[in-house]
């Protein structure tokens, strides 16, 4: 009769445990999900747990596709204090939302800058615009960029194929920008010694060491910038940004930092 008790009881203490496990394993499920949803909004955990991305288009002509990525609690467009705004290009085979699946608009967003990347014109979502076709039609239309999305003064990050426009606004309005970082863009054989010598700008030349073409023909003729420093990522290509994004991320801030 014991025994047939002692049995008993473990069968209700089973069944006792077995509810207990029906009841919270829903709240244990959603909890799963809840947190999953909050590392999907902390774009990749890189440092921007608070990070919220917008993404639209600047009003005025031509329109303009952007992404920008705010941290924290400051409002959308207030970087930190004696901190530029930031401004991405991109390179041909690419957009503004490689800057923002890369995690570099949230790292910088939480470093406390303001920090935008757009959709050059044919590119992405932003339509084709004839002017672009000049030199000439270039800077204006970074003026118009500035100027739509309220930017004084910003660094400009020109990539590759995006050096068509940021060289010659460079040299036409280097007085307008607090520093620029090309990274082996095209279309520096383009201008003179004397025209880069002209420019005071703080540049960050920055390249991959196996990009033999562009890499080096980009520093040979960037050299000439009175006002500049190199940084070179061993084992990157040309997209060195893709490459080695830890190492681009770090000299990226060392030189915001320094301005």
């Amino acid at each position: 009769m014991a025994l047939g008790r002692g049995r008993l009881g473990l069968l209700l203490l089973g069944a006792l445990l077995a509810l207990l496990l029906y009841l919270l394993l829903p709240a244990a499920q959603h909890g799963q999900r809840s947190g999953g949803a909050r590392a999907a909004e902390g774009l990749r955990g890189r440092r921007a747990a608070n990070a919220t991305a917008q993404a639209g288009v600047a009003v005025g002509k031509p329109p303009v596709f952007f992404r920008e990525v705010s941290a924290g609690p400051q409002p959308r467009g207030a970087a930190g204090p004696g901190r530029p705004d930031v401004l991405f290009l991109h390179g041909q085979a690419f957009t503004s939302k490689t800057w923002e699946a890369l995690g570099t608009l949230a790292l910088l967003a939480a470093e406390g800058y303001r920090v935008v990347a757009i959709d050059l014109p044919g590119y992405g979502d932003s339509p084709p615009v004839e002017t672009v076709a000049t030199v000439q039609g270039r800077v204006a239309f970074l003026d118009h960029v500035l100027q739509e999305l309220g930017m004084r003064r910003p660094v400009l990050i020109s990539p590759s194929m995006s050096g068509r426009f940021a060289l010659p606004f460079l040299l036409a309005r280097g007085d307008r920008l607090a520093g620029f970082v090309p990274i082996a863009p095209v279309g520096t054989k383009d201008y003179t010694a004397e025209q880069y010598r002209r420019v005071q700008t703080p540049t960050l030349i920055l390249y991959g060491a196996r990009d033999t073409s562009l890499g080096l023909q980009a520093l040979q003729n960037l050299q000439h910038l009175p006002r500049h420093r190199v940084a070179v990522l061993p084992g990157a290509g040309h997209a060195c940004y893709l490459d080695k994004p830890e190492g681009f991320h770090r000299a990226l801030l060392g030189f915001l930092h320094q301005l």
